[in-house]
């Protein structure tokens, strides 16, 4: 049984020691200690364990735990300087994601302890080599996009653009990397694919990225992706699979999809665009067509039409779209956050329709989308989204038939 103290970094500590000595004592296993706000400086964080760990009744019978926040940038400090003192388990995030300004990074944390040994009284067992590919993976569903100086895993964590640093590198990678690329996964792979690789080399490549799992019907689903994207693509990077791959993985996840894109047209000007859309409906079989107006551009068109199609109307919440690696052919992955609008009146009708739909406790869906065209991942990311939305009403739906029952 874990027991956390909300706000103990700002906790007298006194107090903190009588109480956290009482749930020992009610059986508690786990003590975590939280900075819930991110306020701490390493030291005062450390000194604190230290001191709860000495003056706390039957500490030696728990195992202690940190969970820091990085409000001022300090949470992987934070969390190391309490390993240090004493915590034996760590709370963390791939990514370093979570509220507000996020949790501790467990690639950060993990690669601290891997490259000083000597210096902390712990050792991990990761499997460092999948951070690179988690981590793209996390940031595709999650739909929050690693910035690219981000510590071990940005896209820049191992680039050496300086000449000075080039030459070093050049000559002895330990100049200038503390951390073997290879060691957290990063530029490992060099089977290069293309529209001639056969299922053999495609196969390889997945195991590689972590996706070895695959049953025979993923792997062709996957396998088909990629050729039609080689089709359009000299040379598929690892990034560009790894995009197809979260694409999959997200379309995938929960309950089959209700809604399917059947065809897609758009048609785009300076002044206006329009889009036509057929979806199929895969529960009733039904398939549907309609078309829209975007003045804002053709992505707005297709999400009108959509809207209509499936009956609902959405409010966007976020719309991020990145290019996967260079070239006029790259990938778009689009993510997307959305919720829908059941209020009576629209948005623009008066300010308490605003809140209403704006309500903190309301359900967000994310959807995912990959594809050469932006307009395509787009469609992809908003469909997925709404048959998440769809999945989990249809899901609250059977449940209340069967407390009736």
């Amino acid at each position: 049984m874990e027991f956390s103290p909300e706000d103990a970094g700002r906790s007298d500590q006194d107090f903190l020691c009588k109480v956290l000595g009482a749930v020992i004592e009610a059986g508690a296993t786990t003590l975590n200690i939280p900075d819930t706000v991110g306020y701490n400086m390493p030291e005062e964080y450390g000194a604190m364990i230290k001191y709860l760990i000495a003056n706390t009744k039957g500490s030696d019978k728990v195992i202690w735990s940190a969970h820091c926040h990085n409000d001022l940038g300090l949470a992987t400090a934070n969390t190391l300087s309490g390993i240090v003192n004493g915590i034996r388990q760590v709370e963390v995030t791939i990514n370093g994601i979570g509220e507000r300004a996020g949790n501790t990074a467990m690639e950060e944390v993990v690669m601290a302890v891997h490259t000083h040994p000597d210096f902390f009284p712990v050792y991990h067992t990761i499997n460092t080599p999948l951070f690179f590919r988690i981590s793209q993976l996390v940031s595709s569903l999650s739909g929050m996009v690693v910035q690219s100086n981000k510590a071990i895993v940005g896209a820049n964590a191992f680039l050496h653009e300086s000449g000075i640093h080039q030459d070093g590198v050049l000559k002895n990678k330990t100049t200038y990397e503390i951390i073997n690329p290879e060691t957290v996964g990063a530029n490992t792979i060099n089977l290069v694919l293309g529209k001639h690789s056969g299922r053999a080399a495609f196969r390889s490549r997945l195991q590689d990225l972590g996706f070895g799992e695959l049953s025979d019907e993923e792997f062709q689903v996957a396998f088909n992706s990629f050729k039609a994207l080689a089709d359009s693509k000299k040379r598929v990077t690892e990034q560009d699979l790894l995009a197809l791959l979260s694409d999959q993985v997200s379309s995938s996840a929960g309950d089959k999809a209700t809604f399917v894109v059947k065809s897609l047209q758009v048609v785009s000007g300076t002044s206006f665009a329009t889009a036509t859309v057929q979806l199929q409906n895969t529960v009733t079989d039904d398939v549907l067509i309609d078309a829209a107006i975007g003045k804002s551009g053709p992505i707005e068109a297709v999400f009108m039409a959509i809207q209509r199609l499936v009956g609902k109307k959405i409010r966007l919440l976020k719309f991020d779209i990145t290019a996967v690696g260079e070239g006029v052919d790259a990938l778009g992955q689009v993510s997307v956050k959305i919720a829908e609008d059941k209020s009576v009146a629209s948005a623009s009708d008066s300010d308490e329709s605003t809140e209403k739909i704006g309500a903190p406790n309301q359900a967000t869906y994310h959807g995912h989308g990959a594809d050469s065209d932006i307009i395509q991942a787009a469609t992809k990311a908003y469909l997925n989204a709404i048959n998440r939305l769809v999945a989990n009403e249809n899901e609250r739906i059977q449940g209340e038939r069967q407390v009736d029952v």
